[in-house]
C-alpha cells in the first residue's frame, strides 16, 4: 500500500460534497467545554452549541468541529464519561436541524463511536489515532472522514517539517491498508502541538512541502499561541494574526482552515481563493 499518486478529487461527508482545489473549506469551532484556551466553551449546553452552530451555518461554515475536552497545553484531561455527556446531545441535536457536516475533536473510541452513531461523520483526533489505537480498527469498519494530526506533545522533535512529514505519512499509510479510501483521510500538522514557536512559524511557512503526500490539508491557526507570542495578545485579539495565517496557509496548499471567527475568516478565504486559485466564490 502507498500514499496515492494524486490528491483525491472530492470527498463526500455527510450530504455536501467537498471538491479539493475548487475553493477553500470553512471548519468553524464549537467547544462544548468550560476551559477552553480561547474563552470561547460554551460547557454542557447543547442548545447554545446548537444556536452557535446556527450563527455559523449561517456564515459560512462548511463543516461544524464540536470539542468537548480542552486541548491546550496544560489542561486536565476530563473522564470519557463527562465528555460522552457534553458531545453526544450537542451532535445529536446539531445533526437533526442542520445539514451540515459535524466533526467531533476526540482521541477517545468510545467517544467517537457514539458521536459517529449521533449523526457525526468526522472524527478530528489531535493524537493522530496514536492515543487509542483502537480507533484504527473503528477507522476500518466505519465510513468516515478521520482528520490525523501530527502531535509532538509526547516527543518533541528538532527537524520539524521531517518529523511532521513521516508521523502524517505513517498514519495514513496505516489507515489505507485498512482499507480506508484516500478521499476519507485529512491531514494536519498539528500547529500548537508540542511544537515551540519557531516551529510553529516554520510549519505555516513550509506548509507547501505536505502536498506531496496528496491528501487534503487542514490548518489550524485560529487563536493559538504563536499569534500571541509574535503580537503579544491574549486570545480575543488575535483576529489579525489569525487572518495572516490563513492567508498564508491558502497559499501553501490548505484545503480546509480550523476557525473561531467563520464570518471573519470566510472574507479572508475567499479573498485568498481570488489570488491563488484564480477563483471567485460566494
Amino acid at each position: 500500500m502507498d500514499l496515492p499518486a494524486k490528491k483525491p478529487a472530492e470527498s463526500l461527508f455527510g450530504s455536501k460534497q467537498f471538491g479539493w482545489g475548487e475553493r477553500t473549506y470553512i471548519m468553524g469551532i464549537v467547544n462544548v467545554t468550560a476551559d477552553s484556551f480561547s474563552g470561547d466553551g460554551l460547557g454542557a449546553d447543547p442548545e447554545a452549541a446548537l444556536e452557535q452552530a446556527r450563527r455559523f451555518a449561517l456564515e459560512g461554515a462548511d463543516i461544524l468541529d464540536i470539542g468537548g475536552e480542552s486541548t491546550r497545553p496544560g489542561s486536565q484531561p476530563v473522564s470519557t464519561r463527562e465528555e460522552l455527556d457534553r458531545v453526544i446531545p450537542a451532535v445529536r441535536l446539531i445533526s437533526r436541524n442542520l445539514d451540515i457536516p459535524v466533526s467531533v475533536d476526540t482521541y477517545r473510541r468510545e467517544v467517537a463511536e457514539e458521536a459517529l452513531k449521533a449523526g457525526a461523520c468526522i472524527i478530528n483526533d489531535v493524537w493522530g489515532l496514536k492515543k487509542d489505537p483502537s480507533l484504527f480498527e473503528l477507522a476500518a469498519k466505519r465510513p468516515a472522514g478521520w482528520v490525523i494530526t501530527s502531535n509532538q506533545r509526547e516527543n518533541p522533535a528538532e527537524d520539524i517539517m521531517a518529523a511532521v512529514t513521516s508521523e502524517l505519512r505513517e498514519t495514513a499509510l496505516r489507515l489505507l491498508g485498512l482499507g480506508v479510501p484516500a478521499r476519507n483521510i485529512i491531514i494536519d500538522p498539528g500547529v500548537g502541538f508540542g511544537k515551540t514557536l519557531a516551529q510553529n512559524l516554520e510549519i505555516v511557512r513550509r506548509l507547501s512541502e505536505l502536498k506531496a503526500l496528496n491528501l487534503p490539508i487542514l490548518l489550524g491557526t485560529s487563536r493559538k499561541s504563536l499569534i500571541g507570542q509574535v503580537l503579544d495578545t491574549p486570545p480575543g485579539e488575535r483576529l489579525e494574526g489569525t487572518a495572516a495565517t490563513v492567508a498564508l496557509g491558502i497559499g501553501g496548499g490548505a484545503d480546509i482552515v480550523r476557525v473561531h471567527d467563520v464570518a471573519y475568516m470566510k472574507r479572508v478565504c475567499r479573498m485568498s481563493d481570488a489570488v491563488v486559485r484564480g477563483k471567485i466564490w460566494k
